[in-house]
């Protein structure tokens, strides 16, 4: 039998979210289809993003015996603009998962793991040519300036590929790119003639594509089957079960090295498949261990082993539809599969958003022109500011970019012009297209940036009907959502709604800080920043006035403007919020002491004087951003509850007897017994929690709370992801004191946390608490872990001499 040669693995990981942030905050609003997380990013990240980062190895009794980096063993890419979300929202995932890179290169000859993608996720060969370059420049750039070294290969988007794609690649110096096998059309060896191939190329080594004029790109097509097993057909599900799959992936004989490599979504590791990190760290780690095998990835493979054969693919082609890329323009049957559903809303949607495209390109060239040496050059530089928006780095962009020193009027328009330009390139995000109907949260999200274009559109002197006209194109999309009818309807409902001007920051702020009694403060609101110039607020009763002038500067446009403005609470959700632009301070001091002198006098004067001098439209709570709206209105609803709560008591406690006769015979209480019951329990629980961080042990008050609702037949009592929560700071709270120092004492009162949550039937989430743990005791000595001892095996770990 002959000898095999060299054997080697690669899995690559495709991790991704669609860009979700508003296009005017810069921030991901709350999504309550994401709950109990606050956002679609924020639950993926908890599920995949950061269980990747601390992924746990465990014994067969389920016990950690070690924690590691999942990222500093597989090949991967992540998407910029999640990578952008992350280093704001969860830098210590972020940190890691670069950390990750920076190891893989010194552990595999400067080589790292970590591989670029075309900036938000486009279907590429739907895009122009210009587009396509702007794609990749923007992909590079914030690559190298997140990972600290060029890219080595380029994911592009669903593995979507034409030749004038990979023509670009090459031109920016890109050495390779994945593709799903079916993507290979023929095949020719040295001095051979071309083959016809279908699927049938072999995967386990690298193919050159020839751009024709002497340079080429390594094309690895991975392994179909054990791909798909692994990100539908439950491979997860065992680690042994992935490493035999992957060993038959080799040929037995062949004395040419072979790569077995798979690539799949990484959000198959945790989020798609729950424990699927745990599988891929268990095999990664049997990999390592096995001597006939050598874990690797794409760059260092290719350093020792370049291609030999020359390859043609099939173009357009994708690894997500098998009619090429018609899933991204047509009702072509891909969908992620609702019944009876179509999609031939795709079709007019593309079509809708490639006439704003059409009518936006020629506005920028021309405007920019005005005030850029080269508008398209410099939209391939403006991610510079993408990545980095302080004033030093908007500064150093525009002396590079600018044809003349600009006045900042210009400077403004500029950048509009940029942003113009950004947001209709986030507006082919693929993932508009992929899912089931025009009214999912992606293809609104697209609108979203369409709606941002316009808007930056009409600011810089765009045509006036642009809009209407692309509201119309729209109609021509149907949703299966019968009432919501068609793709206008939706931009009108769920889109106008969101958009946001620098009149509504501050009305947004005004409302938000009618609390404020007087005085100026300058604060952040997701991306402006607002400066309180003058404020003062009187009370009368339950009602209020606050009369002040602000100003709000866009930190993205650097367009500034200031308004006095005047707001009227009339208690509860009832404010009356207007706004006046141009009055001088002198005039505004008079405005505000008649209003104020009105105020005192009765509510109908003060309404006719802000009628008087704030002419136009008036906002309400409605205008405020959500989760602003959301606080105010959640405080208005809690003082509401502490005026009744006493009432609340007082019924409970006269008729606590009665109602535990009635469960005792086994009758129904009254509706409004239990409901006063279950309040007021839950609210004594969720004070005796708050408590909780300076507790000794478990308070005998909490005890008897939960033990008093359960003889009523009261369960749940307990606001299950609340009080998880309160109890996982404290966890960790006590954690952070053990790193300061560790004691008995210490260990003491963290084991006592896990003992309330047992107690209660509701223990806190212990992934951080484990990750700090195992830190303590990876660095501690043998007196350090011995104390910790108790509150490791208590967080499921197994020491060392358990059985």
């Amino acid at each position: 039998m002959a000898v095999s040669g060299p054997r080697y693995v690669t899995i690559h990981g495709h991790f991704y979210q669609p860009p979700r942030e508003s296009p005017w905050l810069e921030a991901v609003e709350v999504q309550d289809s994401a709950l109990p997380y606050h956002d679609w990013n924020a639950r993926v990240t908890a599920e995949c993003y950061a269980s990747n980062t601390a992924a746990r190895r465990t014994d067969p009794q389920g016990r950690i015996i070690d924690i590691v980096n999942n990222f500093e063993r597989i090949s991967f890419n992540v998407g910029p603009t999640l990578l952008h979300w992350l280093e704001r929202q969860r830098p210590d995932v972020y940190a890691r998962i670069l950390e990750a890179d920076r190891l893989s290169v010194r552990a595999r000859g400067g080589h790292g793991n970590a591989i670029a993608q075309a900036y938000n996720h486009v279907i590429m060969p739907l895009a122009s040519l210009r587009d396509k370059i702007t794609q990749v420049r923007w992909g590079i750039r914030d690559f190298r300036h997140r990972f600290g070294r060029e890219p080595e290969g380029m994911w592009l988007p669903e593995a979507a590929v034409d030749r004038e794609t990979l023509r670009v690649l090459v031109d920016h110096g890109v050495r390779f790119t994945i593709l799903s096998p079916r993507q290979a059309r023929r095949l020719r060896a040295p001095g051979g003639e071309w083959r016809e191939l279908g699927a049938r190329i072999d995967p386990t080594r690298p193919y050159r594509w020839d751009a024709g004029d002497g340079r080429s790109l390594a094309l690895f097509f991975y392994d179909g089957p054990i791909s798909h097993a692994i990100a539908f057909e439950g491979l997860l599900g065992s680690a042994d079960a992935l490493v035999a799959r992957l060993r038959q992936g080799f040929e037995d004989g062949r004395a040419a090295a072979q790569l077995v490599h798979v690539a799949t979504d990484g959000e198959s590791y945790g989020h798609h498949h729950r424990f699927g990190e745990m599988a891929l760290a268990a095999a990664c780690h049997q990999i390592e261990r096995d001597p006939e095998l050598t874990l690797t990835n794409y760059g260092a493979f290719l350093a020792g082993h370049p291609p030999t054969e020359a390859v043609e693919v099939v173009e357009p082609s994708s690894w997500g539809c098998v009619h090429g890329v018609e899933r991204w323009r047509a009702d072509c049957g891909c969908s992620t599969g609702r019944p009876g559903w179509h999609q031939r809303w795709r079709e007019p949607l593309r079509e809708a958003l490639d006439g704003i495209r059409d009518a936006l390109d020629p506005l920028f060239e021309v405007r920019a022109a005005r005030l850029l040496e080269d508008p398209w050059a410099a939209r391939d530089g403006y991610i510079q500011v993408v990545v980095d928006r302080s004033p030093d780095s908007v500064t150093t962009f525009l002396a590079r970019h600018q044809r003349r020193p600009l006045t900042d009027a210009e400077r403004i328009e500029a950048l509009k012009l940029l942003e113009l330009q950004r947001h209709r390139l986030l507006m082919y995000t693929s993932c508009g297209w992929f899912f089931d109907d025009v009214s999912g949260i992606e293809a609104v999200q697209v609108l979203k940036y369409a709606a941002r274009a316009l808007q930056l559109a009409r600011e810089v002197g765009g045509p006036a009907d642009l809009e209407d006209r692309f509201v119309r194109r729209l109609a021509a999309a149907p949703s299966n959502v019968p009432e919501l009818g068609s793709a206008d309807v939706i931009y009108r409902r769920q889109v106008l709604p969101a958009v946001v001007d620098l009149r509504r920051v501050i009305a947004h702020c005004a409302i938000a800080a009618t609390e404020a009694t007087k005085g100026t403060q300058a604060t952040a609101v997701y991306a402006y920043r607002v400066c309180r110039l003058d404020w003062q607020r009187e009370t009368s009763g339950d009602r209020a006035l606050a009369v002040g002038r602000l100003r709000v500067t866009a930190e993205v446009t650097t367009e500034t403007e200031e308004a006095a403005v005047a707001v009227l609470h009339f208690g509860g959700h009832d404010f009356h919020c207007t706004l006046r632009s141009g009055l001088e301070p002198t005039a505004f001091s008079s405005v505000r002491d008649e209003l104020f002198q009105r105020f005192s006098q009765g509510l109908s004067d003060v309404v006719r004087a802000l009628d008087r001098h704030f002419p136009g439209p008036a906002y309400g709570i409605r205008d405020l951003f959500l989760e602003e709206r959301r606080r105010i209105l959640a405080a208005v609803t809690d003082a509401v509850l502490r005026r009744y709560e006493e009432t609340y008591r007082r019924f409970y406690e006269e008729n606590r007897g009665l109602l535990q006769y009635l469960r005792e015979a086994d009758a129904p209480a009254p509706e409004a017994l239990v409901l006063a019951a279950r309040y007021v329990l839950r609210r004594e629980i969720a004070r005796e929690l708050e408590a909780l961080a300076e507790a000794e042990g478990i308070p005998t008050r909490l005890a008897e709370l939960v033990e008093e609702a359960r003889s009523l037949g009261l369960e749940p009592v307990l606001d299950g992801a609340g009080a998880a929560d309160q109890l996982e700071r404290t966890l960790l709270g006590h954690l952070t004191r053990l790193g300061e120092r560790v004691s008995a004492d210490r260990v003491r009162r963290a084991l006592a946390v896990l003992e309330i949550g047992r107690g209660l039937g509701c223990m806190p989430n212990l992934w951080a608490a484990q990750n700090r743990l195992f830190e303590l005791w990876r660095t501690g000595d043998a007196e350090r872990r011995r104390e910790l001892g108790p509150l490791a095996t208590a967080l499921g770990f197994r020491r060392e001499g358990d059985a």
